[in-house]
C-alpha cells in the first residue's frame, strides 16, 4: 500500500535527469552488449536502458491501476503532474530535448490514459452490477 499514490515513472525521469544534468553522458553511449548468435552483439545504450526501465515500471503502474479498488484520484493527479513535468522539460529545456525523453513522455501519457480508462470502466461496472438496477 505504500506505492499506491507514487507515480513509478518518476524513477526513469529522475534517472534521465541525472544522466543529462549531473553525469553529462550522451544517451548513445553503450552500457553493455547482449551476445547473439554468430558472434554478433546487440549494444544497449543509456537511452535504451532508461526507456526499458520505464516500460517495466509502466507494467507495474498498469497492475496498480487494475487492482480491485483501482487508482485513486491522487494517483491520477500525480501521473498528470508528472506528464506535465516531462512534457514541459521536453519542450522548454534544449539540453533535455532527446528521443529518450519523448518516449518517457509517451509512457507517461499511456500511464495516465490507462489509469483513467480502468477507473471509468470499474465505476461503470459497479453501477451496472448494483442490485435493483438494469443496464
Amino acid at each position: 500500500m505504500y506505492l499506491v499514490a507514487f507515480p513509478l515513472l518518476l524513477i526513469p525521469f529522475a534517472l534521465y535527469n541525472m544522466v543529462v544534468f549531473l553525469l553529462n553522458m550522451p544517451f548513445t553511449e553503450t552500457v553493455f552488449a547482449i551476445p547473439l548468435v554468430s558472434d554478433r552483439r546487440l549494444p544497449v545504450s543509456v537511452g535504451d536502458l532508461v526507456v526499458a526501465i520505464g516500460m517495466l515500471l509502466l507494467y507495474v503502474e498498469v497492475m496498480k491501476a487494475a487492482r480491485p479498488g483501482g487508482k485513486g484520484i491522487m494517483d491520477h493527479v500525480l501521473s498528470f503532474v508528472l506528464l506535465l513535468a516531462i512534457a514541459g522539460e521536453l519542450v522548454l529545456v534544449p539540453r533535455a530535448s532527446t528521443v529518450t525523453l519523448l518516449l518517457l513522455a509517451v509512457l507517461g501519457f499511456v500511464d495516465l490514459l490507462t489509469g483513467i480508462s480502468l477507473s471509468l470502466r470499474a465505476r461503470r461496472r459497479i453501477v451496472i452490477e448494483e442490485p435493483g438496477r438494469t443496464p
